[in-house]
């Protein structure tokens, strides 16, 4: 008998990084699992490594049609569903003088607008004292350079968090947040140039008191904290970052 033997979740942004772990330990557990992503061979690797129980759905969170597609396909394999993991974002590196229109149109659009209306759009389909777990980030209480308009997106998340929280208390739904610091994902790697990724990562590690980065693994599990094992916790944002905010 698995942990999540009989349960089913849905995970925005569940193709790659601790989104796509967050299904692996879900799947492993016994659960079925609908994951989504904007690039069909990324999603069709992630569907081939997870099995059966895994549903992957092109989908792309900054889009309404998309989500309210996405809706409808929740309901017709699960009916009803016990987590969603709102977990689809974006990072853009650039200082503030630099930072054009459509990269902070973008990085709102997938961050902040993206979440909250998967989370209108599911809400009615998840089960009384099912979770939700929404992706914040430590940048959202820290000045860090280059990533100001990413921050900034991630502190309405936090926000939101709270708000949906309060309103969804009445369908005994709780609404938390899992905010990553540093996590060995590769997003620097790709995002970055080779030499500008090392520098970024080794003064990172250098400002966080646990000296790592920590791993998708320890990211998805408090993410499953949340969606099933917090049943007195609602609003509130989980932080692991290796104690790099807190300390």
């Amino acid at each position: 008998m698995g942990k999540y033997d009989g349960t089913t979740a849905v995970i925005t942004g569940g193709s790659s990084g601790f989104g796509f772990t967050t299904a692996k330990l879900l799947v492993d557990g016994g659960a079925r699992v609908l994951i989504t992503g904007r690039t069909r061979a990324t999603l069709d690797a992630a569907k081939e490594k997870l099995g059966d129980n895994a549903i992957a759905v092109r989908s792309d969170a900054a889009a309404l049609p998309d989500i309210d597609a996405l809706a409808d396909v929740v309901k017709a394999e699960f009916g009803t569903i016990d987590a969603l993991f709102a977990n689809a974002g974006v990072t853009r590196f650039a200082p503030f003088e630099a930072v054009p229109e459509e990269t902070y149109d973008e990085l709102f659009a997938i961050n902040a607008k993206g979440p909250y209306f998967t989370v209108q759009k599911l809400a009615p389909l998840v089960k009384p004292g099912g979770g939700i777990v929404l992706t914040t980030s430590v940048a959202n209480t820290k000045g860090i350079p280059m990533i100001s308009a990413y921050a900034a997106s991630k502190a309405a998340v936090r926000s939101m968090t709270r708000g949906l929280a309060r309103e969804l208390l009445p369908r005994e739904i709780r609404v938390n947040a899992v905010s990553p610091g540093p996590i060995d994902t590769g997003i620097l790697d790709r995002s970055m140039p080779a030499e500008a990724a090392a520098r970024t990562k080794a003064q990172m590690k250098a400002d966080i008191p646990m000296e790592r980065f920590g791993t998708p693994e320890e990211v998805a599990k408090a993410v499953l904290y949340l969606a099933f094992d917090a049943t007195y916790t609602t609003g509130t944002e989980l932080i692991v970052d290796g104690g790099g905010s807190q300390l």
